[in-house]
Parts: C-alpha cells; structure tokens; sequence
C-alpha cells in the first residue's frame, strides 16, 4: 500500500493514509501518458476556424477581360486564388475533425501513472482538513508556507459536493493556485503543476476513480 502523510494546515503530521499500489505506486507508462495528453488537448480544439474558396468569396462573376489580344494572361475571374482578396486553397474549414480516440484501459493507465510518478517525486500533499470557516487568502497562504510551497504553482483537488465554497473564495485571487472538482480533473493540469493538495477523503476518491 502506498502510504502518506496526513498533515493539518499547520504542516504538522497527525496520522498516515495507506492508498492502494495500483494507483499510487505502479511504474509510469509514458506512452499512455503521452497519447491521454493528444487526446485531451484535441478535445479542446474547437475547430471553429474557416476560409471561403473561390465559389464562396463575393464577386468576381464577370470575365476582367477578354480571353485574347490584350497581351496579358487569361483570367476568368477576380476571385481566383491568385488574386487579392480571392478564394483560398485547401484552407481550414469548419469540416475538419480533430478528435481522437483511446482506449479506457490506456486512460486508466495514464492516469494511475502520473498520479505514481507525484507520489514518487513527493508533490503531493495529504490534508486533513482545509476547510475554512470564512473565506481568507492570507490563511491559505500561511498553510502554503507552511509546507514550503508558497512560491510554486498548486493545484487544490476539492470535492465541490462538500462545503468548499469557503475555500474556493480564499483561493481564487491566488495566480499561482488553481483549483478543480475531483471529478473534473484532466492530466494537463497534473502535470502542468508543482504540487497537489488534497484531503484524506478526496484522496480516497481519487483511488476509487482510478482503481
């Protein structure tokens, strides 16, 4: 079993957690991990991008000038590709669809993965309690400081079903802090951060997704 240190906001240790090895302690597969990050930043694209080729463009129904004799090239119309202001060719159209597909299993694996390799490197942190009784940055900077991660970039993993209002006031003023709902979480946002913070009980919901 993986185990970790329960502390309050203090710093201070006041029990342990064990949490099962299949999520918290197995061998990182960087390919799932890598192939989970295509699939999420895909999914992301919104594919709201378009172009007008040579039929969609407004004007250019008349001939510019006549096919022969002038000493100039043959043109047809003034909305042809060469033209300014003309069609463009093989441009991006709204058509186009960039996503992808994974395998559960693979998605299982990558998340079990980057959640061993934090644990491995120490970056998460096991709370007891962060609840707070009114909403106060300057508190939850304290606690930051308290585990020597005031300067670094945190990602607090609440359960938004709980009374967490309190805590998601103290630390939305926070540029270095973002927080998410422990069924919202998305292996960029793991990955893109210096430290987790987490209580015993979403930590248990973590292993429960993920087992």
């Amino acid at each position: 079993m993986a185990k970790f240190e329960v502390k309050n906001v203090l710093g201070k240790t006041v029990s342990e957690l064990e949490l099962s090895d299949k999520v918290f302690n197995i061998v990182p597969h960087n390919q799932s991990m890598f192939d989970l990050i295509l699939f999420e930043r895909a999914e992301w694209r919104q594919g709201s991008h378009s172009t007008k080729n040579r039929a969609e463009v407004r004007g250019g129904g008349r001939k510019p000038w006549r096919q022969k004799g002038t000493g100039r090239a043959r043109q047809g119309s003034i909305r042809s590709p060469q033209w300014r202001g003309g069609g463009i060719v093989f441009g991006p159209t709204t058509e186009k669809n960039y996503s992808l597909k994974i395998n559960k299993k693979v998605k299982l694996l990558a998340y079990r993965s980057v959640l061993s390799q934090l644990t491995n490197e120490n970056k998460i942190f096991v709370l007891d309690n962060i609840d707070f009784v009114t909403p106060k940055t300057k508190d939850f900077i304290i606690m930051l400081s308290n585990f020597d991660a005031k300067n670094k970039k945190i990602l607090l993993i609440i359960d938004s079903n709980e009374k967490s209002y309190n805590t998601y006031l103290s630390v939305r003023n926070l540029p270095n802090v973002f927080i998410t709902d422990v069924r919202d979480i998305f292996i960029n946002d793991l990955l893109s951060v210096n430290n987790i913070v987490l209580t015993k009980e979403v930590a248990k919901m973590l292993e429960g997704r993920f087992l």
